[in-house]
């Protein structure tokens, strides 16, 4: 192997390799930082983030952003949260609510979600506003109407708690033996999610439009792409993956506030980037995705297991991130 192809193997493989490292350097420091345990901690922390950073990377893709995402999921957590408390449950949202079906809630949570989306693809798509703007504007609205909701007597902005075990089973049970040896269903979830997206980002017509319209949306409009119709098709499955997040980030910690999923969308941009989603648009994977949410995963997780503080932590992503987009558009003008 020559030196051309050494280089060509790197960069294609920059991320996994970052991954191998992390996972080496913090196992030369602990070794029992490698267990089963510790993979399955991680996985369990980074399911819902994962599922953000998919709905993310749709909208990257085509070359927008979408700030909106954490208030979204904190939008939903607390609509299904408040719908799925215990009949018994002193400080129930609904006192006269009756036990409904699991998932009349969750669906109502992910439709939310998915309005929402539609909005924001609306105001881009038809009112040719800067995604940036657009969904900054729909981010601080978002949080207002979930306060608004989460007000609402006679729950008066307490947390809400309570919820029933049909509900945190989908964020706290697992298929296995026991808890150690087992799939927590909420990595099962996540894991069917990035397969879907997967197969609507290389098998469907909707994904060639979206990496068309990111790679030049001149030109995808000239070869007859409806690029409206298509960005608001985009802005609408990332919002329903954002409620589906709420819901499972709910059911995961048995509970919700309106502050949820605060700043999670700049997890989820970070998680894109590092894993290899152009922030020109028009360049992205499912695997690479993934990759950068297990990357920040094992950074978050495995500095707190050995002992480093919060902080340092902080400037270590925020290195990773500001060299991950440097990289992008070293790549960018390159091509140009």
């Amino acid at each position: 192997m020559n030196a051309a192809s050494i280089r060509n193997f790197t960069s294609q493989n920059a991320i996994y390799i970052v991954l191998v490292l992390l996972i080496v350097g913090i196992a030369v420091y602990d070794p029992s930082f490698i267990a089963i345990t510790t993979l399955r901690d991680i996985l369990l922390q980074s399911s819902t983030r994962a599922i953000i950073a998919l709905g993310m990377a749709f909208i990257l893709i085509t070359g927008g952003t979408d700030l909106s995402a954490g208030r979204i999921v904190g939008l939903t957590a607390v609509i299904s949260a408040s719908m799925l408390q215990m009949d018994t449950y002193a400080n129930r949202f609904f006192p006269d609510l009756g036990h409904l079906n699991m998932f009349i809630p969750i669906i109502l949570a992910i439709i939310a979600g998915l309005l929402v989306g539609l909005l924001n693809g609306f105001i881009v798509a038809k009112l040719n506003v800067p995604p940036f703007i657009a969904t900054l504007g729909t981010m601080v609205g978002v949080y207002g109407l979930n306060s608004l909701y989460f007000d609402l007597p006679p729950n008066s902005s307490q947390p809400i708690g309570g919820l029933r075990e049909d509900f945190t089973n989908l964020g706290t049970g697992y298929i296995g033996v026991d808890g150690t040896y087992s799939v927590p269903y909420i990595v099962i979830i996540a894991i069917v999610v990035a397969l879907i997206v997967w197969v609507i980002f290389n098998k469907t017509q909707l994904g060639k439009n979206m990496y068309a319209i990111g790679g030049n949306i001149q030109a995808a409009n000239v070869s007859g792409i409806r690029v409206s119709r298509n960005i608001m098709y985009i802005y609408m499955i990332a919002g329903a993956l954002y409620g589906l997040a709420g819901v499972l980030e709910a059911a995961r910690t048995g509970g919700a506030t309106n502050n949820y999923g605060n700043m999670y969308e700049l997890d989820a941009i970070a998680a894109c980037v590092v894993g290899g989603v152009s922030t020109a648009g028009g360049i992205g994977t499912v695997p690479g995705v993934m990759a950068g949410v297990v990357i920040f995963g094992v950074i978050n997780y495995g500095l707190t297991f050995i002992g480093i503080s919060p902080y340092y932590q902080l400037i270590i992503k925020g290195l990773i991130i500001v060299a991950a987009v440097a990289f992008d558009i070293r790549k960018y003008v390159a091509k140009k």
